[in-house]
């Protein structure tokens, strides 16, 4: 099967020769690693830094509703949010996207149209991903019909832990034939991946079968996106980069709810991947949360004041 990567065709070609590919791949220094994401993480930033890696942060943000109680209202206000987060404050940056699930995808499109806000819409069974492939690529064609201009996947990490690669390969394959002209975000749920290797076998994995983005989780485990599991996944798009000459994107998702803990993330790629992946373009974050704590300190940077939870809406 084609792969965006012909350089890596040959690790495709069967299941054996992907096991060798991915399991060849270095070990990960989980020791290093986690030194490594915490020294970066304690890099002062000064004032003039801090406003802009704000208002980046801001225009980075998937703002997220994956609830079963979500509502069209509730989507509506949502898509309002995101085109104009600060009422008050009319320079403030529009969110990257809205995401929700692909029932509401419609909604979202008709609320977001002309704004420049993308609608994500989750797929293939999210968050579990348990279902048939051509359940899961009906949910794809459901968002993509319905206006999504990009797709979150899950993989099928039971088939991944039991070392079926080239079904979970395929899969993607799969999906990202459906996705037409929109994106796709291939999430890993690295909570569950139990290790570091797990982690960068699934990120080149993922890249070889035409991710878009590779995405850290779904936010309905234990274990979301940590500084360490994102800096070893932004290892793997510079790498892949620099062999292939494809740019990757990369999503953490789950448990970012600071302004602190989004300019940390900022810190890590720019000092791993590097300023072209400081761009909505190339990275989000997965947040729901998240924005209220940027516009509240993005209003304290310009007015010395701190406002407090009251200054933003509940979403």
């Amino acid at each position: 099967m084609p792969t965006t990567a012909p350089a890596f065709a040959d690790a495709t070609a069967s299941d054996s020769a992907l096991r060798r590919f991915l399991h060849g791949l270095p070990g990960v220094d989980a020791v290093g690693l986690e030194a490594r994401a915490a020294s970066l993480g304690t890099r002062s930033i000064k004032t003039t830094a801090k406003a802009y890696a704000i208002d980046l942060a801001i225009s980075m943000i998937d703002l997220t509703t994956l609830e079963g109680s979500d509502t069209p209202g509730k989507v509506r206000a949502l898509a309002a949010k995101a085109v104009n987060p600060d009422p008050t404050d009319r320079t403030t940056p529009r969110t990257a996207a809205v995401c929700v699930y692909p029932d509401m995808a419609a909604t979202a499109v008709a609320a977001l149209a002309g704004s420049g806000v993308k609608v994500a819409s989750v797929a293939t069974a999210f968050p579990a991903g348990r279902a048939a492939l051509d359940v899961k690529l009906a949910d794809v064609r459901d968002a993509v019909a319905a206006g999504a201009d990009e797709i979150d996947m899950v993989i099928d990490r039971g088939a991944f832990l039991s070392g079926r690669y080239l079904k979970v390969y395929e899969e993607i394959l799969a999906v990202k034939a459906e996705c037409g002209t929109a994106r796709l975000k291939v999430i890993f749920e690295t909570g569950e991946l139990s290790t570091y290797d797990n982690i960068r076998r699934a990120s080149w994995l993922g890249m070889l079968a035409g991710a878009d983005f590779i995405k850290t989780s779904t936010g309905k485990v234990g274990v979301n996106a940590t500084p360490s599991n994102t800096l070893l996944m932004l290892e793997a798009v510079r790498d892949f980069r620099a062999q292939t000459g494809v740019q990757i994107g990369v999503k953490p998702a789950g448990g970012i709810r600071t302004s602190k803990d989004a300019i940390k993330f900022l810190v890590l790629v720019n000092e791993t991947a590097g300023e072209d992946w400081l761009d909505n373009h190339w990275f989000r974050f997965g947040a729901s949360s998240l924005l209220n704590d940027l516009l509240m300190q993005r209003q304290k940077l310009s007015t010395g004041r701190y406002s407090g939870p009251d200054y933003v809406t509940v979403d």
